[in-house]
Formats: structure tokens, sequence, C-alpha cells
């Protein structure tokens, strides 16, 4: 701070020795004492040895304000100390310009935002109903084509929840409601709703009752598990999916084709697709972005292991719990 402030007053340090050179090449000049240069130097260095004392414990305590406020500019340019002259005025003015411009910028972003959300939320719902006439049209189906029609139709739905999933993430009004659930409540019916992809693709489903008590939000794990298993439905084959808890992770493995060691540690990323999603042009990277974020949200854990062509093990942890509201 010291040094900070003989900086911004070195032209007062400069300008005191360049007078007191001219007075005494003067004195100089004329035969006149010395002495009485270096008495009038003297008496002028103690002047502003005094005033640079109490100017620089009033430019500390500026200083020190400032720095505060930089750490809360984005709340408020009200408590900036007054201006020390017009130059600093107007440099305060257009700090107060920038923020107030700032402000409008802000208030634009969100109410544009909040529009985006609705329009999304009235489109996801008007689209559910034509969803919801189609499969009651292939509700008894009975041919291949129209089981895998049925399943299209279920992706149909599920790349639409995943819409309403990504605008809600961040918003404040995201409907979080934390209470105990039967882990077996929340896992059944994801289970339930990828029965047919089961049946036609002949995968075994290796899932025993869980007998486990989770504080999170139903709707939202729910959706989490369902994302895993679309995963492992996705990129699997031949052989069979297993559902099973290990102490406090929920368990989801899959002898599918795996992942390479090099994309494992990015596949919670958003858009990363990896090896396996260049191959499935229709991966879009945000299922396990969304994953790992919900999780987040609900005070879970979410990790992946994996051997290329022997299979993937997603698991949630459950052990971090959510205090229960009263």
């Amino acid at each position: 701070m010291f040094g900070a402030y003989v900086r911004e007053n070195r032209k007062v340090v400069i300008a005191l020795a360049v007078y007191t050179a001219v007075f005494a090449f003067i004195f100089w000049l004329y035969r006149l004492p010395l002495g009485a240069v270096r008495y009038a130097a003297l008496v002028c260095l103690f002047l502003l040895l005094v005033w640079l004392a109490v100017d620089y414990r009033r430019f500390a305590v500026r200083l020190r304000l400032l720095r505060r406020l930089e750490q809360e500019i984005t709340l408020s340019t009200e408590q900036l100390p007054e201006p020390d002259g017009a130059l600093e005025a107007q440099y305060q003015a257009l700090v107060r310009a920038l923020d107030a411009d700032r402000r409008t910028q802000l208030t634009r972003s969100q109410q544009g935002y909040q529009e985006l959300v609705e329009y999304y939320t009235v489109w996801a719902h008007q689209i559910k109903t034509p969803i919801a006439a189609m499969r009651l049209l292939l509700q008894d189906a009975d041919t291949d084509e129209q089981r895998a029609l049925l399943e299209q139709l279920q992706s149909v739905e599920q790349y639409v929840e995943m819409v309403l999933v990504f605008l809600r993430l961040d918003s404040s009004t995201t409907d979080y409601v934390i209470r105990r659930h039967s882990l077996d409540d929340i896992v059944r019916p994801a289970v339930r709703r990828f029965a047919g992809e089961f049946i036609r693709r002949r995968l075994r489903l290796e899932y025993q009752p869980l007998d486990h008590t989770v504080v999170t939000d139903g709707k939202w794990l729910g959706f989490v598990v369902e994302q895993v298993l679309s995963n492992a439905l996705k990129y699997t084959a031949s052989g069979s999916v297993t559902i099973a808890m290990d102490g406090d992770d929920l368990c989801i493995r899959d002898t599918g084709m795996g992942i390479a060691a090099e994309d494992l540690p990015r596949i919670f990323e958003q858009g990363f697709t990896g090896v396996n999603g260049r191959r499935d042009r229709r991966a879009s990277g945000i299922g396990l972005y969304l994953c790992r974020r919900i999780c987040g949200n609900l005070g879970h854990t979410i990790r992946a292991s994996s051997v290329p062509n022997q299979g993937t093990e997603i698991r949630i942890g459950l052990g971090q719990k959510k205090t229960l509201p009263e």
C-alpha cells in the first residue's frame, strides 16, 4: 500500500526536488549564502512529510474501502467514497453508468431466459398430447414394427423431458421435494418403462429388491436412473443389465461396448460424446451431464468405471443425505 502511495505521489516529491535545485542554483548565481537554501529546503521537507503523513492515512482508508468494494461491486455502487477532485468524480460517474447498463442487460437476460423456459414448458405440455395419442394407438402393439415404433415414441418422450430438465436445472423455481423414499419405488418405474426394450432386444435384467431408504427427491432421482438405464440399453447389444446396491451406492452395470479409457474422465461434461457418441450420431452428450448436475443438487454423487468391450458400471452414491424438511 505504501509503495502504491509513493508511486501515485511521486510527482509531488519530484517537484519539491526540482524547486529546491532551482532555488539553490539561483542563490549560487547571485553568490547568496547556501545556508538559507538548506534551511528553506528543510522547512519545506518537514511540512511535506507532515502533509504526506496525513494524506497517506486518508489514502490508505480510501484504498482499503475500494478494495473491499471490489468484492461487492456486483451488488451496489452506492458505497463508493466521496470523489477527490473532478477527475475521480468523472471516473465514478463512468463506473455507475457501466453498472446501470450491466443491471439493465442482466434484467433483459433474465427476462429472456424466463420467457424461453415458459415457451418450452408450454411446448412440452402441448407435444405430450400427440405423444399420448400415439401411445394409445400403439398400446396393443403386436408386431415388431409397432413395438419398435413404441420404443421410438418413448425416446421422444425422454428427449422432451431432457429439454425441460435442462431448462429448469438453474431455475429458482426448481421443484425439489426432499424426503425419505424407498429406493425400489424410484427404480422400479424406470425399469418398467424400458421393459419392452429389454424384451425386444433379448437383454437379461438382473434385479433384486434393493431394500434401501434414501433421502432425496424421487422425481429427479428417477430421471437420473432412467438416463443411466437408457445409456446401458443403447450401448449393450447382448448380455445383461444389473441393478444392485453396494453399501450406499446404487450400481447399474451393463455388458455393453464399454467406454474408452481416454473418454472416461470426461463423460459427465456437457456436450461430450466420446468415441461411442461419434459412432452413434444421435448422442447429444447431455444426458450424463444432467445426471451429474442433478446428483450434485440432491447431495448425491455419480461416477463411472468401464472396461472396453466388457461393460460399464455407473455408481450413484446415496450416502450423502439431504436434511429432511421440518
